[in-house]
């Protein structure tokens, strides 16, 4: 295949199957979904960024924290009784911290990056301000004595802390049904799941009921529901970020990243996050640039084509069966709008890749039963029992990750795994010598209808098969918008994964970027 040019046939295959019924023009009968939070105008490609405008509107005395603040407030207060994307709401902690940014305006001082910017923060990271439940009633009344090191890192730079986000217990689940303290909605289309671990915090981002969110991915968990609820997902590469104060459920894989409505402001907010360099865990890497967002261009200083240079990759495996063909389209219709901004595409098979999703689970129960033993309702857990304080879905993971490393099995199901993610990982990192990113889907299917999966685990896991390839190579991937698709009536997003090299979150941020600055009018309106 010509490098830079789709293969004419495979595309022509793809296309054709639904030709008669694509209509880009028939997105523009629906209303734009994104406002900028501060003056509700209609975001376009040379204000997306809500964090930049939040801050410099505060800065030159537009407006004030404290009011920034309470208009999120007052946003939260209005919507989330239908929506649940909190647990817990800390409101008069919110305010303070809005005053004590307005009073560090008014001597001239500059906060942080992160000035007056709301937060929300997935209640698998704890915060000692607040309960850190984890979605679980074993941690129901647990307040942890300390910040997580992500968030002393926003409050350090001027952010300010909403409340906790809701989430499937202990981060073990794709739809936010699996929490203790409710069920979470996509506020694309209520009846529907906003996915999971991080549903929470996606949909309050959706909703905007804050200008970001922390979430954490150990399979998948901030891409899916980014896909899910139309907002920008990030996992960095595994170690760029530390885990300190982040409740564990698979300490190989699991990963701090943001939940934004643009990719500067995922730059922004990793940035920020990268500003404290303590070693508080052996897995944090230390890199030479942590300033993600100053190369970010704006629109019109982009060069014609502004990805000339690049080599994408389409993995097969992730466009055949299994994947809803309204998803499949999407990704081809992004991998042509990357080729119009000066990019080379190129299909390439990964024989593996099916392979990760198996190996992922026996590992990550493995990792899951070992961390939750720590439960033991003595040191941890509150007072109540493990049998009446951890969920099905807990215990059902604790079980199988115990048994697959229980003697006479481990040898047949945990030292296999590993050997997979050995070969996943090389495989990715041989296919990424010769493309600088993959470009994917992030789920194969849209938001699901609630209950429609809870009773049969295994179709919940299979919605991983997109995701935990990354995981299992610790590779960064960030979430775009990738278009819309029609499903009973409902108008449901779709989002693009575009994966890139270890430690390359600086060029992975540069391309979702620039695609999402170019197809913003074409995908949004």
């Amino acid at each position: 295949m010509n490098a830079g040019k789709l293969s004419d046939v495979r595309f022509a295959h793809w296309m054709k199957k639904s030709q008669e019924t694509r209509n880009f023009g028939a997105w523009k009968k629906f209303p734009a979904r994104d406002v900028c939070r501060c003056c509700d105008a209609t975001a376009c490609p040379t204000n997306l960024s809500v964090i930049r405008k939040v801050g410099l509107d505060i800065r030159e005395g537009r407006t004030t924290a404290q009011d920034v603040t309470r208009a999120y407030l007052a946003k939260i207060r209005q919507t989330d009784e239908k929506v649940g994307s909190f647990i817990t709401i800390q409101a008069d902690d919110a305010i303070a911290q809005a005053m004590s940014i307005d009073e560090k305006i008014c001597r001239g001082e500059d906060p942080g990056i992160l000035t007056g910017v709301a937060f929300a923060i997935k209640d698998n990271i704890c915060s000692s301000d607040s309960f850190t439940t984890s979605g679980s009633r074993l941690l129901e009344v647990h307040r942890s004595p300390h910040d997580s090191l992500v968030v002393s890192a926003i409050k350090a730079e001027g952010g300010i802390i909403l409340g906790k986000t809701n989430l499937d217990e202990f981060g073990m689940g794709s739809t936010t049904e699996n929490s203790a303290f409710g069920v979470t909605s996509n506020p694309w289309d209520m009846r529907r799941i906003p996915g999971g671990s991080s549903g929470g915090s996606a949909s309050a981002v959706a909703l905007k009921q804050c200008a970001a969110a922390l979430g954490s991915d150990t399979g998948g968990s901030i891409r899916q529901p980014a896909s899910f609820c139309g907002v920008v997902g990030l996992k960095p590469t595994y170690g760029l970020l530390s885990r300190h104060g982040l409740v564990a459920y698979a300490s190989s894989f699991d990963t701090i990243g943001p939940v934004t409505t643009s990719v500067e402001d995922s730059a922004i907010v990793l940035t920020a996050l990268c500003s404290r360099h303590d070693q508080l865990d052996s897995t944090l890497h230390h890199t030479n640039s942590s300033r993600f967002h100053d190369h970010l261009k704006n629109l019109e200083h982009f060069a014609s084509k502004p990805l000339s240079g690049y080599r994408f990759a389409i993995i097969k495996e992730t466009i055949g069966p299994g994947v809803q063909h309204d998803v499949v389209q999407r990704v081809l219709e992004a991998a042509t709008k990357i080729e119009r901004l000066g990019a080379a595409v190129d299909f390439v098979s990964c024989p593996t890749f099916h392979l990760g999703l198996p190996a992922y689970y026996i590992l990550a129960l493995s990792e899951a039963s070992s961390n939750l033993s720590r439960y033991d309702c003595i040191r941890l857990g509150g007072k109540t029992s493990r049998d009446e304080g951890f969920g099905a879905e807990v215990k059902r993971r604790i079980l199988m990750g115990s048994f697959a490393l229980s003697a006479g099995h481990s040898d047949a199901y945990y030292e296999r795994a590993q050997e997979v993610q050995r070969m996943v990982e090389a495989e990715l990192a041989c296919k990424l010598q010769e493309y600088d990113a993959f470009i994917l889907p992030a789920a194969p299917s849209p938001a699901y209808l609630k209950s429609e999966k809870m009773n049969d685990p295994l179709a919940m896991y299979s919605g991983d098969m997109m995701t935990v390839n990354v995981n299992l190579s610790g590779l960064p991937a960030i979430v775009v918008r990738g278009g819309h698709v029609e499903n009973d009536g409902a108008l449901l997003p779709v989002g693009l994964q575009i994966v890139g090299r270890p430690f390359g979150e600086r060029a992975l941020l540069e391309i979702a970027h620039a695609y999402e600055l170019c197809t913003w009018d074409e995908i949004n309106f």
